[in-house]
Protein backbone atom coordinates (compact mmCIF):
# COMPACT_ATOMS: atom_id res chain seq x y z
CA UNK A 1 0.00 0.00 0.00
CA UNK A 2 3.00 2.28 1.19
CA UNK A 3 4.19 1.84 -2.62
CA UNK A 4 1.26 1.80 -4.30
CA UNK A 5 0.25 5.48 -2.72
CA UNK A 6 3.90 6.71 -3.21
CA UNK A 7 2.87 5.62 -7.17
CA UNK A 8 -0.12 7.47 -7.05
CA UNK A 9 1.24 10.55 -5.63
CA UNK A 10 4.32 10.84 -8.14
CA UNK A 11 1.85 9.85 -11.06
CA UNK A 12 -0.33 12.34 -10.34
CA UNK A 13 1.53 14.88 -9.98
CA UNK A 14 3.60 14.64 -12.99
CA UNK A 15 0.23 14.50 -15.14
CA UNK A 16 -1.71 16.41 -13.33
CA UNK A 17 -5.17 16.87 -14.00
CA UNK A 18 -5.62 14.43 -16.62
CA UNK A 19 -4.04 11.91 -14.71
CA UNK A 20 -6.51 12.16 -12.26
CA UNK A 21 -9.33 12.34 -14.87
CA UNK A 22 -7.74 8.95 -16.47
CA UNK A 23 -7.51 7.32 -13.12
CA UNK A 24 -11.29 7.99 -12.10
CA UNK A 25 -12.61 7.18 -15.87
CA UNK A 26 -10.68 3.60 -15.06
CA UNK A 27 -12.18 3.23 -11.67
CA UNK A 28 -15.69 4.08 -13.00
CA UNK A 29 -15.90 1.64 -16.08
CA UNK A 30 -14.22 -1.65 -15.79
CA UNK A 31 -10.78 -1.57 -14.22
CA UNK A 32 -10.24 -2.38 -10.65
CA UNK A 33 -8.79 0.42 -9.98
CA UNK A 34 -10.15 1.61 -6.38
CA UNK A 35 -10.99 5.64 -6.10
CA UNK A 36 -9.85 5.31 -1.94
CA UNK A 37 -6.07 4.61 -3.51
CA UNK A 38 -7.06 7.58 -6.01
CA UNK A 39 -8.50 10.81 -5.07
CA UNK A 40 -6.98 11.14 -1.41
CA UNK A 41 -3.15 11.63 -2.48
CA UNK A 42 -4.29 14.29 -5.30
CA UNK A 43 -5.84 16.00 -2.08
CA UNK A 44 -2.66 15.65 -0.09
CA UNK A 45 -0.92 17.22 -3.50
CA UNK A 46 -3.35 20.24 -2.56
CA UNK A 47 -2.37 20.06 1.10
CA UNK A 48 1.36 20.30 -0.63
CA UNK A 49 0.24 23.65 -2.58
CA UNK A 50 0.95 21.58 -6.08
CA UNK A 51 -3.24 21.17 -6.89
CA UNK A 52 -5.65 22.93 -6.66
CA UNK A 53 -8.96 21.46 -5.01
CA UNK A 54 -11.90 22.54 -7.38
CA UNK A 55 -10.02 21.20 -9.90
CA UNK A 56 -9.27 17.57 -8.03
CA UNK A 57 -13.04 17.28 -7.88
CA UNK A 58 -13.76 18.43 -11.07
CA UNK A 59 -11.12 16.51 -12.76
CA UNK A 60 -12.17 13.34 -10.47
CA UNK A 61 -15.64 13.49 -11.01
CA UNK A 62 -15.74 14.79 -15.00
CA UNK A 63 -13.25 10.86 -14.88
CA UNK A 64 -15.81 9.13 -12.98
CA UNK A 65 -18.90 10.28 -15.53
CA UNK A 66 -16.34 9.47 -18.91
CA UNK A 67 -16.43 6.08 -17.33
CA UNK A 68 -19.54 5.89 -16.23
CA UNK A 69 -20.61 6.75 -20.15
CA UNK A 70 -18.25 3.65 -21.16
CA UNK A 71 -20.48 1.51 -19.56
CA UNK A 72 -23.64 2.67 -20.16
CA UNK A 73 -23.39 3.02 -23.92
CA UNK A 74 -21.65 -0.56 -24.06
CA UNK A 75 -24.53 -1.68 -22.29
CA UNK A 76 -27.19 0.20 -24.22
CA UNK A 77 -25.35 -1.09 -27.55
CA UNK A 78 -24.80 -4.81 -26.59
CA UNK A 79 -27.89 -5.48 -24.80
CA UNK A 80 -27.77 -7.80 -21.65
CA UNK A 81 -26.78 -11.34 -23.65
CA UNK A 82 -23.60 -10.06 -24.75
CA UNK A 83 -22.55 -8.03 -21.51
CA UNK A 84 -23.54 -11.52 -19.96
CA UNK A 85 -21.27 -13.02 -22.49
CA UNK A 86 -18.41 -10.92 -22.75
CA UNK A 87 -18.80 -9.49 -19.35
CA UNK A 88 -16.37 -12.24 -17.87
CA UNK A 89 -13.42 -10.88 -19.90
CA UNK A 90 -13.25 -7.66 -17.58
CA UNK A 91 -14.39 -9.23 -14.64
CA UNK A 92 -17.87 -9.08 -14.59
CA UNK A 93 -19.01 -12.43 -13.95
CA UNK A 94 -22.94 -13.40 -14.36
CA UNK A 95 -23.73 -14.11 -10.68
CA UNK A 96 -21.79 -10.32 -9.58
CA UNK A 97 -24.27 -8.65 -12.63
CA UNK A 98 -27.12 -9.80 -11.38
CA UNK A 99 -26.50 -8.72 -7.58
CA UNK A 100 -25.92 -5.58 -9.63
CA UNK A 101 -29.08 -5.80 -11.95
CA UNK A 102 -31.26 -6.57 -8.74
CA UNK A 103 -29.89 -3.06 -7.31
CA UNK A 104 -30.77 -1.15 -9.87
CA UNK A 105 -34.32 -2.46 -10.09
CA UNK A 106 -35.34 -2.19 -6.95
CA UNK A 107 -34.53 1.09 -6.43
CA UNK A 108 -34.85 2.28 -9.58
CA UNK A 109 -32.52 5.20 -11.27
CA UNK A 110 -31.90 6.90 -8.34
CA UNK A 111 -29.50 4.07 -7.41
CA UNK A 112 -27.36 5.20 -9.86
CA UNK A 113 -26.74 8.21 -7.31
CA UNK A 114 -27.17 6.02 -4.56
CA UNK A 115 -24.13 3.45 -6.01
CA UNK A 116 -21.65 5.87 -6.76
CA UNK A 117 -21.07 6.19 -2.89
CA UNK A 118 -20.83 2.39 -2.77
CA UNK A 119 -18.01 -0.14 -2.93
CA UNK A 120 -18.09 -2.87 -5.77
CA UNK A 121 -21.29 -2.00 -7.16
CA UNK A 122 -20.18 1.68 -8.28
CA UNK A 123 -18.18 1.07 -11.63
CA UNK A 124 -21.17 -1.72 -12.43
CA UNK A 125 -24.11 0.02 -11.64
CA UNK A 126 -23.93 2.34 -14.85
CA UNK A 127 -24.53 -1.18 -16.84
CA UNK A 128 -28.22 -2.41 -16.33
CA UNK A 129 -29.12 1.11 -16.30
CA UNK A 130 -27.77 1.21 -20.19
CA UNK A 131 -29.48 -2.13 -20.80
CA UNK A 132 -32.70 -0.31 -19.43
CA UNK A 133 -32.13 2.41 -21.44
CA UNK A 134 -32.38 4.70 -18.23
CA UNK A 135 -32.99 8.54 -19.91
CA UNK A 136 -29.75 9.66 -20.33
CA UNK A 137 -30.10 13.26 -18.92
CA UNK A 138 -30.88 11.90 -15.38
CA UNK A 139 -28.39 9.05 -15.77
CA UNK A 140 -26.02 12.01 -16.35
CA UNK A 141 -27.15 13.85 -13.32
CA UNK A 142 -27.69 11.57 -11.04
CA UNK A 143 -24.14 10.40 -12.02
CA UNK A 144 -22.28 13.52 -11.75
CA UNK A 145 -24.06 14.23 -8.09
CA UNK A 146 -23.16 10.68 -6.37
CA UNK A 147 -19.32 10.89 -8.18
CA UNK A 148 -18.72 14.10 -6.96
CA UNK A 149 -19.91 14.06 -3.52
CA UNK A 150 -18.27 10.70 -3.39
CA UNK A 151 -14.53 12.26 -4.95
CA UNK A 152 -14.98 15.52 -2.83
CA UNK A 153 -15.15 13.09 0.24
CA UNK A 154 -12.12 11.26 -0.83
CA UNK A 155 -10.28 14.21 -1.97
CA UNK A 156 -10.97 16.34 1.59
CA UNK A 157 -9.60 13.09 3.37
CA UNK A 158 -6.73 13.21 1.99
CA UNK A 159 -6.19 16.98 2.49
CA UNK A 160 -6.20 16.91 6.11
CA UNK A 161 -4.79 13.41 6.71
CA UNK A 162 -1.94 13.58 3.98
CA UNK A 163 0.08 10.78 3.32
CA UNK A 164 -0.54 8.45 5.70
CA UNK A 165 -1.96 5.76 4.36
CA UNK A 166 -2.88 3.73 7.34
CA UNK A 167 -4.99 6.68 8.59
CA UNK A 168 -6.50 7.22 5.02
CA UNK A 169 -7.38 3.82 4.35
CA UNK A 170 -9.23 4.32 8.40
CA UNK A 171 -11.10 7.17 7.38
CA UNK A 172 -12.17 6.04 4.14
CA UNK A 173 -13.42 2.68 5.81
CA UNK A 174 -15.67 5.20 7.96
CA UNK A 175 -16.59 7.33 5.39
CA UNK A 176 -17.73 4.31 3.34
CA UNK A 177 -20.38 2.89 6.50
CA UNK A 178 -21.32 6.97 6.60
CA UNK A 179 -22.28 6.45 2.88
CA UNK A 180 -23.75 3.02 2.89
CA UNK A 181 -26.08 4.39 5.82
CA UNK A 182 -26.98 7.47 4.03
CA UNK A 183 -27.42 5.61 0.90
CA UNK A 184 -30.03 3.43 2.18
CA UNK A 185 -31.92 6.25 4.34
CA UNK A 186 -32.04 7.91 0.97
CA UNK A 187 -32.96 4.51 -0.87
CA UNK A 188 -35.92 3.82 1.80
CA UNK A 189 -37.53 7.52 1.10
CA UNK A 190 -37.11 7.45 -2.74
CA UNK A 191 -39.22 4.07 -1.89
CA UNK A 192 -41.96 5.11 0.11
CA UNK A 193 -41.90 8.63 -1.87
CA UNK A 194 -42.45 6.64 -5.48
CA UNK A 195 -45.30 3.86 -3.85
CA UNK A 196 -47.07 7.08 -2.82
CA UNK A 197 -46.67 8.27 -6.30
CA UNK A 198 -47.37 4.88 -7.72
CA UNK A 199 -50.83 4.87 -5.62
CA UNK A 200 -52.35 8.42 -6.44
CA UNK A 201 -51.35 7.48 -10.14
CA UNK A 202 -53.59 4.34 -10.06
CA UNK A 203 -56.27 5.89 -7.67
CA UNK A 204 -59.31 6.81 -9.81
CA UNK A 205 -60.55 9.67 -7.68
Amino acid sequence: MHELVNWLVNTIGAMGYPGIFLLMAMESSVFPIPSEVVMPPAGYLVHEGKMNMWLVILSGTLGSLAGAYANYFVARWLGRPLVIRYGRYVWITEEHFDKVEGFFLRHGEISTFISRLLPVIRHLISIPAGIARMNHWRFSLYTTVGAGLWVSILSWIGYFIGQNEALIAEYSHEAVIAVIVFSLVLGGLYAVLHQRKLRRQADPA
